[in-house]
């Protein structure tokens, strides 16, 4: 997303920032001290003869992967967490350092830190691989084994067949980050030993990261806080009370600024969202996979009835109608020719039409396209799960396509239709070095890669920076992550491929916890969770502020784990490039150096230094310009301030996809078109395999769970239970009662929960939280409700993209038919 931290703050906005913490710091000082302690029958037995150990505050954070990055405060007391507080530093009012309070998520961090399936020591595998069977062995085995195994797989394979698959357990650090490459400590290891093939992509926004910038050069968007000036908020699949509800996410952030502008919400989601809940001013139920044709049929009334921003489409953006066309496109070939059934295709894109595909109404279709064509300034934002679909890419410029037609790009109150964005502040991070391989696979096909590596095209598979691989992937480390196998799809079909040790040959993970993923190690090391380690943690989603955390070692790490960094400078050292790795300094010099280098180049903390900044634990600043706006300074001069497509502007016609489109090798039914419009998708509503399986499953992001971290914190299980949710009319053909459990199938597995019979679900369609860990039966059934039995491993069409929303499955009672 676009950011504005590249501006420098000003002298006054970083004084504000400091002190404003300093102030709020000493009354935490004082009032902790004033807190009764929760102590243990041998605790209060010392405390009694006198010699209670002092309580100790320390700063630490969750820097999980929802985007908020939030600071905690860890109560610590004879070297053990007792109980874990938030920030209170500042005014519980957005826009003047407002607290970046975690959730219940961050709040139970001391029951990761202290859980029964914690790692305690180096392991190696003894049994099959993913039996979960493993013998305890010693670091210096363990890196011996490691680095003796990357060097003849190096010399017998070269470095390309090296892989560091999609990680995001440890998110927003400077030192220990999982993620991305460009900050990525594993990367830093892989670089330092001659590099490894890369990836590009996300499993959570490939398709929308890929196609927007074709429309905009950049996937930029309105801070969330800038809804305050908005009359109309329009959500496609948007639901940051369940993705992003801390402090520092989007659901705090968006509520109040809703209270200041009054506006109306619109909520276009197959599933009655907890964002929603009692807040919206219109729940509109659609068909999984159909957005793009919600937005067409509104398209035509804004047409035919003259309500789209003309002035608009014609000074910004290209491809709208015959007067901006470029030359290069066959007559006709522009968005309104396509809306109006002038095309190719010769179909009018009609509310009738539209409603046969979305389910829903055509009168609501014309209503709906009266009021946002007409209410401005209108706040039209998509979350990432329209675009998670097997025609994502589709999706997710249509969507940006209905803020062009109705002209709220580059103002305040409006958006461009992408995901809100975010101010952060310029922090130096670790350096990586330059990867020597140029090769990048598409993050989702890493299987692809493990099975026919040697058979990836540019054309076929979306490889970039290469025509082709040379070499399968044949060595695999995994750091804080469990894409491998959980959040990966079709677990069976990974696991089988996994199972083959004639593929991958070693898979090593590095881990805080016993998960899916690795219980298919070949060695298997116990990371230090953030509790026990220091670091500094930035990019949480704040809105229009950026923070900065001190998360310091607040323990002593547990059992034998160890950091990731000293772990990897253990295997480096074992090859012979410790010095290139570490550059002989330690974590905690890392963070003074790096520390020292932000100083040089930001204002904002020269006036602290390294052990302030420790003590005050955070560090706000909010954005100099008040509000993020994307694309403002292109909106008040197009020709000043060129977007960064080839034409300059808008592209709603891409002629970079056209090319695309007749030159790559596609599977059929797959669909790429310079065009921002409607395709069908493999396994949607209207595939024929709906003979056999009926209903559309989908997925959502869980409250009791970041994707797959804390899905084994009992307290939060228990709060918010694995459950499938089914609408009433679906569940009743099926002979299904609420809180019954249920088996959910397809030809890829199948997995077991409890129903949640609701009418906040539309008809023929189902869904599930995704990230529960796979627990099958000895015949890989599942019995915890994980969603990546289900999904399929075949690509979207551009980004080739991770499709998991796109399912067709069925549900039957357990013990029925």
């Amino acid at each position: 997303m676009e950011k504005n931290s590249k501006n420098a703050p000003d002298f006054a906005t970083s004084r504000r920032s400091l002190l404003k913490g300093s102030a709020a710091l000493s009354g935490i000082a004082l009032a902790a001290s004033a807190v009764p302690m929760p102590v243990s029958a041998g605790e209060r037995g010392t405390a009694a003869m006198g010699s209670k150990a002092e309580e100790k505050l320390v700063w630490s954070a969750c820097t999980v992967n929802c985007h908020s990055r939030c600071p905690l405060r860890m109560h610590v007391q004879d070297g053990v967490i007792k109980y874990v507080e938030t920030d209170n530093l500042g005014d519980d009012v957005y826009g003047d350092f407002h607290q970046v309070r975690a959730c219940a998520r961050g709040r139970s961090m001391r029951r990761r830190v202290y859980n029964p399936d914690r790692l305690k020591y180096p392991m190696k595998r003894v049994g099959k691989r993913g039996e979960g069977k493993f013998k305890r062995i010693s670091w210096d085995e363990a890196f011996t084994e490691i680095a003796d195994n990357l060097q003849r797989i190096i010399a017998e394979h070269g470095n390309e067949s090296l892989y560091l698959p999609f990680a995001t357990g440890t998110l927003g650090a400077t030192v220990a980050a999982s993620y991305p490459p460009p900050r990525s400590i594993s990367s830093r290891f892989m670089n330092s030993i001659g590099g490894c093939l890369g990836h590009h992509g996300t499993y959570s926004y490939s398709q929308i990261f890929e196609a927007i910038p074709f429309m905009y050069g950049s996937n930029a968007g309105n801070s969330p806080t800038d809804i305050e000036n908005s009359k109309l908020v329009v959500y496609f699949g948007n639901n940051p009370a369940e993705t992003r509800m801390s402090g520092g996410g989007v659901t705090y952030l968006v509520q109040q600024a809703m209270e200041r502008s009054n506006a109306r919400m619109i909520m276009v989601d197959p599933r009655y969202n907890d964002t929603a809940s009692g807040r919206e001013g219109e729940w509109v139920p659609i068909r999984p996979g159909t957005d793009a044709a919600f937005v067409e049929g509104m398209a035509y009334v804004m047409i035919t009835e003259n309500l789209v921003d003309q002035a608009f489409l014609d000074t910004y953006c290209v491809g709208y109608d015959e007067k901006t066309l470029p030359a290069s496109a066959k007559p006709n070939a522009h968005y309104k020719a396509y809306i109006l059934g002038e095309g190719d295709d010769h179909t009018a894109k009609t509310p009738e039409w539209a409603a046969k595909i979305t389910a829903i109404p055509k009168e609501t279709i014309i209503r709906l396209a009266r009021e946002i064509a007409t209410t401005k300034p209108a706040y039209i934002c998509q979350g990432w799960g329209p675009q998670r679909h097997a025609n994502g890419e589709q999706a997710a410029r249509a969507i940006a396509m209905l803020a062009c037609l109705t002209g709220n790009v580059g103002i305040n109150g409006g958006n461009s239709g992408s995901r809100e964005g975010f101010y952060s502040i310029p922090f130096v991070r670790l350096p990586v070095g330059e990867n020597p391989i140029k090769a990048k696979i598409p993050i989702f096909m890493w299987t692809d890669a493990v099975v026919r590596g040697a058979e990836m095209t540019a054309l076929k598979d979306g490889l970039k920076g290469a025509e082709k691989l040379n070499k399968p992937i044949k060595f695999i480390l995994n750091y804080a992550g469990n894409c491998i196998v959980n959040q990966h799809s079709d677990i069976n079909r990974t696991l089988a491929i996994l199972q083959d040790e004639s593929q991958c040959e070693m898979l090593v993970v590095i881990d805080n916890h016993m998960t899916s993923t690795a219980k298919c190690a070949d060695i298997l090391l116990p990371d230090c969770t953030t509790s026990e380690q220091a670091d500094f943690c930035m990019d949480g989603s704040a809105g229009n502020m950026g923070y900065v955390i001190f998360a310091d070692q607040a323990i002593e790490p547990q059992f034998e784990c160890k950091p990731v960094y000293d772990i990897l400078a253990g295997i480096a050292e074992k090859m012979g490039k410790k010095e290139v790795f570490t550059e002989g300094r330690s974590q905690e010099e890392w963070l003074r150096y790096l520390y020292q280098q932000t100083q040089e180049k930001n204002p904002l903390f020269q006036d602290i230094s390294f052990e302030e900044f420790r003590q005050r634990g955070i560090i706000k600043q909010q954005d100099p310009s008040g509000h993020m706006v994307a694309f403002k300074k292109f909106r008040q001069d197009p020709v000043a301030n060129p977007l960064t497509t080839p034409s300059g502007k808008i592209e709603v016609y891409s002629e970079r996809l056209a090319k695309i489109a007749e030159s790559w090798e596609l599977a059929e039914g797959d669909i790429i078109s310079p065009l921002p419009i409607y395709a069908r998708a493999v396994e949607g509503f209207d595939d024929p395999l709906t003979e056999k399986y009926p209903l559309q499953l989908v997925g959502f992001h869980f409250k009791s769970r970041v994707h797959s971290t804390y899905a084994n914190v009992d307290v939060l299980d228990q709060a918010s239970l694995q459950s499938l949710w089914i609408n009433p009319i679906d569940a009743e053909k099926r002979g299904i009662k609420h809180n019954e459990m249920v088996r959910i199938f397809n030809d890829r597995g199948e997995t077991r929960v409890m129903a949640n019979v609701t009418p906040r679900i539309l008809p023929g369609v189902i869904a599930m939280g995704e990230g529960a860990w796979y627990t099958p039966d000895g015949q890989r059934v599942d019995q915890n409700g994980s969603f990546n039995v289900l999904t399929t491993q075949r690509p979207s069409p551009l980004s080739k993209g991770n499709p998991q929303h796109t399912n067709l499955v069925e549900v039957a009672r357990v013990g029925g038919e």
